[in-house]
């Protein structure tokens, strides 16, 4: 498609169809390359890169008397007439290696420092530079294709939605401060000085009222914001597809998301295997058998509870834990047994990291049923005794060869250590198929979590999830087995986005209210609204949110998501290449009737 009149073709496009045609093309110069009488420079545009060959000698537009000084980034706008190039000189790895335009004219756009990083896929620079650079970074081919992905995903998601009957709604961006578990980004009135607006974690409240409005189908492509600590997985600002539903229940939002994302991952990257049905695990089952709420299920090294085999040991650690409610429990590591000493104390260094004190090690040389102390390698051997030794090799169906790592103490650290260990021996191993995007639904979440140092419960996803109706009884009795109509949506062992059925009458809002220390007057001042919006017929429904930024690095198949954003934070929530956060004037801080506690440095 032409644009405009600086260019009829992009430079990506050119075939052996287009042989003999004069074209005028614009770009950036990728690469120069002088061979005596002979002038190759590749032009680049977002398309792709051609040969450009401009001769010595030859009778053309005086403007190629700029030649000489045209170096790489320079933007040129050139003319000239596609050949097919001689055999010996085609180039398959290249879209356009078939063909070479020769010039005919040439006109400088605009000229170029050196860059400071090379514009390469393979470019090894610091990130800060990279990000301070980004107009620059942004031209990197591989840079060029995570924009792409993100916006073939928005645009499949758009179509995918319509075409089942949703409205997009854009809700707003300043709201009232919301109870989603992170910080808010507040934003000051000036109208209204000592207010504050919050930027949204997410449209949660939003689009529950668009659901008593009668939209029944609601969807949006949301910016959200949470002023929390970064992670290779987490930024403040964020985009998320955000889904809500009337007269449905879990299966019917759960179907449609398989098909969602199955249909998306399937056409964005061909090359993916998406096995389908995508699997539907209770909490309570990943979180024994994996320790983890977003298990890697590419992969098995299921965990293994030893608890009730130490109880009685005379290993103190083991025997303490138990008695104090803990558990042990143990990840086998496939032909571990050949690690050295320095090796498996890595693991121990890892597991430390992560809140454990220690990590006990057991190395198998035979097969454990029958292995005597010869073949058992362990610091702690002396303290269990081989028998001990060989019933945990055999609950953990461990193999001849295989490594055995044990953690001891609270359920909640046991379970954070053994996830970690499992990915780093997967990592170590080779274990997951990059090839392999495996999706799976976590469902039955419990309803609450005991917050122990403000002695009260908290909603494990948010308030306005549903309980589950044969648990209605436990709110009062006994919450922490309650279970909640709520679910995940993971993948390749990260968490792309949760949902739930939601509460929609007051009498058992208010309930949940209650139970999580929020009391009627509290009520009516941070939810009000809501509450009165369930007197007027809200229809029974629910939804879901799903990070686009990890679903994006997913199908990307890179390890952060700031290399799939435009415009990201770095860890420390600053961006190096506008300087924000920065310092505002004393008059617009007056303005605001906002006085700063602390200067600005």
């Amino acid at each position: 498609m032409r644009w405009g009149v600086l260019k009829t073709h992009n430079c990506g496009d050119l075939r052996v169809r287009h042989v003999g045609e004069e074209v005028t093309l614009a770009g950036w110069v990728h690469r120069r390359r002088d061979h005596g009488g002979v002038t190759f420079i590749d032009l680049r545009d977002r398309s792709g890169v051609v040969q450009i060959v401009f001769h010595a000698g030859v009778d053309s537009d005086a403007s190629l008397t700029a030649l000489p000084g045209v170096r790489n980034e320079y933007v040129l706008r050139v003319s000239g007439e596609v050949v097919e190039r001689a055999e010996e000189t085609k180039n398959p790895n290249l879209g356009t290696g078939d063909v070479e335009v020769q010039a005919a004219t040439l006109e400088v756009l605009n000229e170029a420092k050196t860059p400071p990083f090379a514009i390469v896929d393979d470019v090894e620079v610091d990130e800060m530079l990279r990000l301070q650079y980004r107009y620059v970074d942004l031209r990197r081919p591989v840079m060029q294709r995570a924009i792409e992905m993100r916006h073939g995903t928005n645009q499949y998601i758009r179509n995918f939605m319509t075409g089942r009957g949703f409205s997009e709604v854009e809700t707003p961006i300043m709201v009232a401060a919301t109870p989603e578990g992170a910080r808010d980004y507040l934003v000051p009135s000036r109208l209204r000085p000592g207010a504050f607006y919050a930027l949204p974690q997410s449209p949660q409240q939003l689009k529950q009222l668009l659901m008593v409005g009668g939209l029944e189908r609601y969807f949006q492509i949301a910016r959200c914001f949470r002023d929390e600590d970064f992670r290779a997985d987490r930024q403040a600002e964020f985009t998320q597809l955000d889904i809500e539903v009337s007269f449905v229940e879990e299966d019917d939002i759960l179907s449609m998301l398989e098909e969602l994302f199955h249909g998306l991952s399937r056409a964005l990257r061909t090359d993916l295997h998406v096995p389908t049905p995508f699997p539907r695990l209770t909490y309570a089952d990943v979180m024994e058998r994996f320790g983890s709420d977003k298990p890697d299920l590419r992969y098995d090294l299921e965990l293994s509870d030893c608890s009730d085999l130490v109880r009685e040991s005379g290993f103190g650690v083991f025997r303490g834990a138990v008695e104090a409610g803990g558990r042990v429990r143990a990840v086998v590591m496939p032909g571990g047994a050949s690690l050295s000493r320095k090796q498996v104390d890595e693991f121990t260094e890892l597991a430390k990291t992560m809140g454990a004190k220690g990590l006990v090690s057991i190395q198998f040389t035979a097969p454990p049923a029958d292995a005597t102390e010869d073949d058992v390698r362990s610091p702690v051997l002396r303290h269990i005794g081989i028998e001990t030794a060989r019933a945990i090799g055999v609950r953990c169906e461990a193999k001849s060869g295989d490594l055995v790592l044990i953690a001891a103490g609270p359920d909640g650290v046991v379970n954070t250590v053994l996830d970690g260990l499992r990915r780093d021996i997967a990592r170590r191993l080779d274990l997951a198929d990059p090839d392999v995007l495996q999706f799976a639904f976590i469902t039955d979440f419990p309803m609450f979590e005991w917050d122990a140092d403000g002695r009260r419960w908290d909603a494990l996803h948010h308030p306005f999830t549903a309980p589950n109706a044969a648990d209605l009884p436990l709110l009062d009795s006994d919450p922490a087995r309650a279970r909640a109509r709520a679910y995940d949506l993971i993948a390749s062992g990260y968490e792309l986005g949760s949902g739930s059925i939601r509460i929609h009458q007051r009498a058992l809002q208010s309930r949940v209210f209650d139970l999580l220390g929020i009391g009627p007057e509290e009520q009516e001042a941070r939810f009000g609204h809501m509450l009165r919006a369930f007197e007027y017929g809200a229809p029974p429904h629910g939804g879901f949110a799903v990070g686009l930024d990890r679903v994006v690095m997913l199908l990307m198949g890179v390890e952060n998501i700031r290399e799939v954003i435009a415009f990201p934070k770095t860890q420390s929530a600053t961006d190096p290449l506008t300087g924000a956060p920065s310092p505002v004037t004393a008059e617009q801080l007056d303005e605001l009737g906002i006085r700063l506690a602390v200067p600005p440095s």
